[in-house]
């Protein structure tokens, strides 16, 4: 094998291995999780080419010092696993606790968020 072919098969091997770590840890390295509480304000299923569940939660608000005023946090979010999609469409307008996994970037077979609900941990 000559010189230059071998340089060139290296440098290839590297490059690809380069690409599948960068897109591994952009889009499928788990980068957080965690529970995020509140009312259910919808979920939809919807998308052109990728039919996705996306929904809301509005979290409890707090009463700020200086204004007065109550404010709300809206937590968007996908969800990939059809059950709990369908669960979640009958629990609309109760309070529930979600367990999430976020990523560095959505794909857009997994939903539109880089948040994406995995579990249903409590229902009131």
């Amino acid at each position: 094998m000559k010189t230059s072919t071998k340089i060139i098969s290296i440098t290839t091997l590297i490059l690809l291995l380069a690409l599948t770590g960068f897109i591994y840890f952009r889009y499928y390295f788990v980068f957080g999780e965690g529970v995020k509480a509140g009312e259910l304000n919808y979920l939809t299923h919807k998308g052109y080419i990728f039919k996705t569940y996306e929904g809301k939660v509005i979290q409890n608000g707090f009463q700020g010092q200086k204004t007065g005023t109550i404010q709300s946090y809206e937590f968007k979010f996908s969800v990939t696993d059809k059950t709990i999609a369908d669960s979640l469409m009958r629990l609309t307008g109760r309070q529930v606790e979600l367990h999430y996994e976020e990523y560095i970037a959505p794909l857009p077979w997994r939903g539109v968020s880089n948040l994406v609900v995995d579990k249903i941990l409590s229902v009131k």
